[in-house]
């Protein structure tokens, strides 16, 4: 809030955006922050972004049914433009402490995950759309993800948070060029973007390279503002960019008037390349026919697979040991493909689920 408040303070923030299943740890909200969700709720000013829903859990749990239950009850209360989740399963057993990563492009997950989609519209009554993930063990998996995306939302008229830090780190970890990866994605099935900052880290696993990490917790690099305006253009149906950073980042005046100047930065480039927004053409409103099935969808080998991996990268002592115990797993062979993991995205992978276990909660 020392942050935000002076852009509160000028009027300067056109809309916000509230993880609001991050909260977890607090039975009700503040009377003033209640009374900021309304006031930009019904400007039409305010999106709903979950974090810890695990869209891709091969089995349904007590927790993913409440977490439908709380956002139901969320957006009676508040008024979201719309909602959205990340992409992926998390790892841990524990429902708030584990790390979102990616699964195999299946019929089996894809179908998985169009039933998680179809229950959160269900509950939120809004438009619904999905965030890129910012990690990935090889680079066909990085570009598979755009497609794959578009088929996850396809019938519920979803959209996609098109997150260019999390883009910027697959273009830096796997050396593909911006046009080339954005190509390969439905840049019309853009709704919103999202812009923040990271960090560097060193690899044990190959020392001639550092990976690029989507942890929120520095200021937006130069490429990242550099994609915001080559890639605006491209998204007729854009209506909102989103500033990121962790509050735990932010504990210095310097880091504070740093994330106030990158704000400035990219709102002056929205404003720079803004319409009237009369050429949207998609208002992403789900199909009327839409309707959930239940039980909810399940998938045991799945389950299982990604409970083995989680248990892998949470203990494994290095990369190497990972990779030995994944050959000897259930998971050798089959769609996961771990035999092509690159080594530093595997070390990398271990470094992000014991960050979680440890309950340092942030972004990959």
């Amino acid at each position: 809030m020392a942050a935000a408040l002076p852009l509160f303070e000028a009027g300067e923030v056109g809309a916000i955006e509230w993880a609001f299943d991050s909260l977890y740890r607090y039975d009700e909200l503040p009377g003033w922050f209640a009374d900021l969700l309304t006031t930009y709720g019904e400007a039409g000013r305010l999106v709903g972004h979950g974090v810890f829903f695990s869209l891709f859990s091969g089995q349904w749990t007590p927790e993913q049914a409440a977490w439908l239950t709380s956002l139901r009850a969320l957006s009676q209360r508040f008024r979201f433009d719309h909602v959205t989740e990340h992409f992926g399963f998390m790892t841990g057993a524990n429902f708030h402490q584990g790390a979102p990563l990616g699964v195999p492009c299946t019929p089996q997950t894809l179908a998985l995950g169009r039933d998680r989609l179809q229950r959160i519209q269900d509950a939120c009554g809004c438009p619904v759309g999905l965030e890129n993930l910012a990690f990935a063990y090889a680079p066909d998996e990085v570009k598979q993800h755009g497609e794959f995306l578009r088929q996850l939302i396809e019938p519920i008229n979803g959209f996609i948070i098109l997150d260019l830090h999390n883009l910027y780190c697959q273009l830096m970890n796997f050396d593909i060029s911006a046009p080339d990866l954005l190509a390969l994605y439905p840049l019309d099935r853009v709704r919103e973007i999202h812009i923040s900052g990271g960090s560097w880290h060193d690899s044990a696993a190959d020392p001639t390279r550092a990976i690029r990490r989507d942890t929120h917790d520095d200021a937006v690099p130069d490429a990242v503002f550099n994609l915001l305006t080559y890639v605006m253009d491209q998204c007729p149906n854009l209506r909102f960019v989103v500033l990121e950073q962790l509050g735990t980042a932010l504990d210095t005046d310097e880091s504070r008037q740093q994330f106030r100047a990158d704000f400035r930065r990219m709102d002056a480039i929205v404003k720079a390349m803004d319409t009237d927004g009369n050429g949207l053409v998609n208002s992403f409103l789900p199909p009327k026919q839409a309707s959930v099935s239940n039980p909810p969808l399940t998938d045991a080998a799945l389950h299982a697979q990604q409970r083995t991996l989680a248990t892998i990268l949470e203990t494994a002592t290095d990369y190497q040991q990972a990779q030995t115990r994944l050959a000897s797993s259930e998971l050798a062979h089959t769609a996961w493909q771990p035999e092509r993991w690159q080594p530093a995205m595997l070390e990398t992978a271990i470094a992000i689920a014991q960050k979680w276990r440890r309950g340092i909660e942030g972004k990959l």
